[in-house]
């Protein structure tokens, strides 16, 4: 986010994970990670680590040190709830964290994110139902089950 050019996160540089995922996407995603390439300086990130199963995360954990010894230029960040804290993947790499609070104002990110998100004006896409022909947007109510 240090130029609004720098491109967003790709989709081989992001795992979202939940209780389904499994020990073979982690494992892919580790490697990717992990082992060298010339692919330049990407930034892998693991989302909600803290919600694969017990099983999942005792096998990324031996993994990551497994593959962690060949490269020690790695980039990856592991982001959990801090609710969740006690489960076994914030535990197990407990000696890595980093407590991390926004360095950039949230008008500054927002504006990043709009650049990233909004589509050409010229064009027929569904973005030009959404605020400023963006591709993205959240739909919230504070009441449940209304339609969204």
């Amino acid at each position: 986010m240090n130029s609004p050019e720098q491109p967003l996160p790709t989709f081989d540089e992001v795992l979202l994970c939940t209780p389904q995922t499994s020990a073979e996407q982690v494992g892919l995603f580790l490697r990717r990670c992990l082992i060298p390439c010339r692919e330049g300086e990407k930034i892998y990130t693991m989302l909600y680590a803290d919600e694969l199963s017990y099983d999942v995360s005792c096998r990324a954990e031996e993994l990551f040190q497994h593959l962690q010894r060949y490269n020690s230029s790695y980039r990856l960040v592991i982001l959990c709830d801090c609710e969740r804290e006690n489960s076994y993947v914030p535990s197990a790499f407990s000696h890595y964290k980093v407590h991390m609070i926004p360095q950039r104002p949230r008008a500054e990110i927002q504006q990043y994110l709009q650049h990233h998100f909004r589509v050409a004006p010229p064009s027929n896409s569904a973005a030009s139902v959404f605020k400023d022909h963006m591709c993205v947007g959240i739909v919230s109510s504070k009441r449940a089950g209304v339609g969204k």
